[in-house]
């Protein structure tokens, strides 16, 4: 996790300064970096400070817009081709948002109920995967108009869901083949000749 540390005005858009921690280590300007699922360049580096740049489209379409200085987000760099890949493939571009309506919290673990449109959902499986935030989960169970994933104690700790709360808006990013499928299967408008014969 890291810290926001400041934001600074920059119409039509942010400029976000988050404490990265050892994010930063490596960190050189033009990297991408994921914050809550998000993918942002680095255009500013101060010790272990990263400056991202969001516009008016980010700023709308996720939960960045909401940030305010002292508020954790989740970091994570961008994976490096030939890297081990532990998780599902998660792109950093945001779907959708959705909000948590229900938390179930047994002893050190917990479930999280996140309600969102059907549009979405039906990119789901059951045992598929989800990017909530930016952490690379599997689905428990899925509705029409909400999903669960289960939180082990070690997920808890080390990203803000342990921190979520009845209401708290969270982005979403759906399986990608899902994704790919779904484009397939939908009947396409043929294109149009611009030119008469």
């Amino acid at each position: 996790m890291g810290t926001v540390v400041d934001i600074v005005d920059e119409s039509p858009g942010v400029r976000l300064r988050i404490d990265a921690g050892q994010v930063a280590d490596d960190a050189v300007l033009g990297a991408s970096v994921a914050i809550n699922g998000c993918c942002l360049t680095v255009v500013a580096i101060e010790n272990s400070i990263l400056d991202f740049e969001a516009g008016s489209e980010t700023l709308g379409r996720t939960n960045l817009g909401s940030l305010k200085i002292g508020i954790h987000v989740n970091l994570e760099r961008s994976l490096k081709v030939g890297d081990r890949l532990g998780g599902h493939y998660v792109t950093g571009h945001i779907d959708t948002t959705g909000t948590v309506s229900e938390r179930i919290d047994d002893e050190d673990w917990s479930t999280i109920w996140f309600s969102l449109t059907p549009r979405w959902t039906k990119l789901m499986v059951e045992k598929g995967s989800i990017a909530v935030d930016g952490v690379s989960l599997t689905v428990v169970d899925v509705e029409s108009k909400r999903f669960s994933v289960a939180l082990i104690p070690h997920t808890l700790e080390v990203t803000t869901l342990g921190q979520c709360q009845t209401g708290v808006v969270v982005n979403l990013e759906t399986d990608l083949l899902a994704k790919y499928v779904q484009s397939q299967l939908e009947p396409h408008e043929p294109a149009i000749d611009s030119v008469d014969s």
